[in-house]
């Protein structure tokens, strides 16, 4: 199977193509960040809609305040969240999916739902293994 790859954004020279199997490839670090534990549990969590930052750590449970803001900032940078400070008192900021965050956690989410569907066969498969 080959996978199909868009022009890369690259700054370093635009007529290259993203590789994410190049050593120095600039998507590496993005996939890295959107895969990561937190950020796959972050951006399919707010395609449930606006989240504000204590709501959303709540939502991923487990999830440290500053992990969970070291996540977001990453997400943001990358053009996969939106962060809105809304001139409240107190201060008010809610994190929104953009549209590539969207169409990236609706493909996260169907692999989450592949895997809990099937964690019965996980489970046979890990038994099976510990035997061995």
């Amino acid at each position: 199977m080959t996978i199909q790859r868009p022009p890369s954004a690259s700054t370093d020279d635009p007529t290259l193509e993203a590789d994410v199997f190049a050593r120095n490839c600039t998507s590496r670090p993005v996939l890295q960040n959107v895969v990561s534990r937190w950020g796959t549990l972050a951006l399919v969590a707010l395609r449930e809609g606006p989240y504000r930052f204590s709501a959303l750590r709540r939502r991923v449970d487990g999830v440290s305040e500053r992990m969970l803001s070291q996540t977001l900032q990453a997400l943001e940078r990358d053009g996969m969240v939106h962060r809105e400070v809304h001139e409240t008192i107190p201060p008010r900021v809610e994190y929104t999916l953009t549209d590539l965050g969207a169409e990236v956690a609706e493909r996260l989410e169907s692999l989450i739902v592949v895997l809990e569907t099937n964690m019965p066969q996980v489970h046979a498969a890990q038994a099976a293994y510990r035997r061995d």
